[in-house]
């Protein structure tokens, strides 16, 4: 028998965090840090501990904050310090997730859903 999935709510990724943002690498590691950090702390307040499984499914909703459009490639590598800080939580590398992206209905002020799956 399975775990039951478990839901996080993650914030909007910090604009700095575009990969079409042109900073240089070491202008944009705080921010990295900052987010990485934000997202592990969401994550425990969403109830979420470490996870006995070897791999997940993980859905990912973007909730974004306006309607301007966004590359769906853009979002997954803007948020990517945020799934290292869930990754840092659950305890399972993300290379051992299997990506499910989806768009949802803005809502301010932007956020993203994961539903964890064990595998």
């Amino acid at each position: 028998m399975t775990a039951p999935p478990r839901v996080v709510v993650l914030p909007w990724p910090p604009k700095g965090l575009s990969p079409n943002d042109r900073r240089h690498r070491m202008a944009v590691a705080g921010t990295k840090k900052k987010y990485r950090a934000d997202c592990a702390w969401s994550t425990i307040a969403c109830g979420v501990r470490r996870i006995e499984a070897t791999a997940l499914r993980v859905r990912i909703t973007f909730h974004p904050p306006d309607r301007r459009h966004r590359d769906t490639d853009n979002m997954l590598a803007s948020i990517k310090a945020g799934l290292d800080g869930v990754a840092d939580v659950i305890g399972i590398d993300d290379s051992r997730w299997e990506l499910v992206l989806s768009r949802g209905a803005p809502k301010a002020p932007g956020r993203i859903e994961l539903t964890l799956e064990p595998l």
